[in-house]
């Protein structure tokens, strides 16, 4: 939980460092209603070439007007980064039920240590 906990509190630092980019630019932060935010998950991108590609089409009007590459390559980003937040709390949520349940490593190394004396 802990391991998980820090990926978690780096990846929003990530994202706070992805978002001040684009105001220190003065580039466009996409809304949550904008178009072009679901086209990366709806596409599958699985690979930063695959997002690379993505982000190529767009620029060059594929799925709308030209645009600025880094202001299209950020967004894309915080998209991707978006979608990892929402997956690492969800395994958070998983191993709290988990450790509820079961216990953590130190009461089930005592646990084996109480079983072995006997």
């Amino acid at each position: 939980m802990k391991l998980t906990s820090v990926a978690r509190a780096s990846i929003e630092e990530l994202r706070l460092d992805y978002e001040d980019y684009l105001r220190q630019r003065g580039l466009l932060l996409w809304e949550k209603d904008e178009p072009l935010r679901q086209e990366p998950v709806a596409q599958k991108c699985a690979t930063a070439d695959d997002l690379a590609r993505w982000v190529a089409q767009v620029k060059n009007g594929r799925y709308g007007p030209d645009g600025r590459y880094d202001e299209i390559s950020a967004n894309a980003v915080l998209v991707l980064i978006g979608v990892a937040s929402s997956l690492l709390d969800r395994q958070l949520n998983s191993l709290a039920k988990a450790f509820e349940k079961k216990g953590g490593f130190t009461e089930k190394l005592y646990h084996v240590r109480t079983q072995n004396r006997k």
